[in-house]
């Protein structure tokens, strides 16, 4: 597997485009986990990751003692369980994010190159591209790498080491709705995303911060929480 990119990304898209093309269809049970790895000439840890984000997005699901199936591109299936609940409850991941994210916004207003500036433009129009050719991995891609570039220019660091370090758990939170996401709930959030950019281009902190924090309780909201 040649692509290039993080090692688990790349067999989620590999996987997402054999499920797109037809080669695996819809009802259709994935091959064992070993003749998978084989076949893709990855490992069986990267392969599972790949999977576990493939399952929150609604692509596939596991049933116990049946296997790994394809799911149908129309069905709105049920939330997957959050995988870290032992640790921190979904609600808790949104809050400290609206707490983190809005103070992040906030300071990166004005501390924002022109390059900075560009490159949220970029992933922003990746962000709505991805989402109307259905290519759900690059959509949650570009999720993650405008709320990164936001981090990337907070001046304070160790705020933006903590966000860093929670990237794990901020990832599950952004791919976790989008099986149940509608439409209008996509086009909000792409205004949104957009509102934010606004903000941060006009070098309004106090906008900047409002209008993440808004974004992060939509999702919030979407993901069957009310933060």
């Amino acid at each position: 597997m040649s692509d290039k990119g993080p090692v688990t990304q790349v067999i989620a898209r590999r996987l997402q485009e054999m499920i797109r093309s037809g080669e695996l269809k819809a009802g259709q049970k994935l091959p064992s986990q070993r003749i998978l790895s084989e076949s893709l000439n990855v490992s069986r840890p990267s392969l599972r990751e790949a999977l576990l984000t493939l399952e929150t997005l609604g692509l596939i699901q596991t049933l116990p003692a049946r296997g790994t199936f394809v799911l149908d591109p129309s069905s709105r299936p049920q939330p997957t369980a959050w995988r870290y609940d032992d640790d921190h409850t979904l609600a808790d991941v949104f809050h400290t994010r609206i707490l983190i994210e809005g103070e992040m916004c906030r300071l990166a207003a004005g501390a924002m190159t022109a390059d900075m500036l560009q490159k949220m433009q970029d992933v922003a129009a990746v962000f709505e591209n991805a989402w109307h050719s259905g290519d759900l991995v690059a959509h949650v891609e570009a999720d993650l790498a405008f709320h990164q570039a936001i981090a990337d220019a907070c001046p304070n660091r160790m705020l933006a080491n903590v966000y860093r370090n929670m990237r794990h758990l901020l990832s599950e939170t952004q791919r976790q709705p989008i099986p149940n996401t509608a439409p209008e709930r996509m086009r909000q959030s792409i205004a949104e995303h957009r509102d934010i950019l606004d903000a941060l281009m006009r070098n309004d902190p106090d906008a900047a911060r409002d209008r993440m924090q808004v974004h992060v309780r939509n999702t919030a909201r979407c993901a069957g929480i009310i933060p």
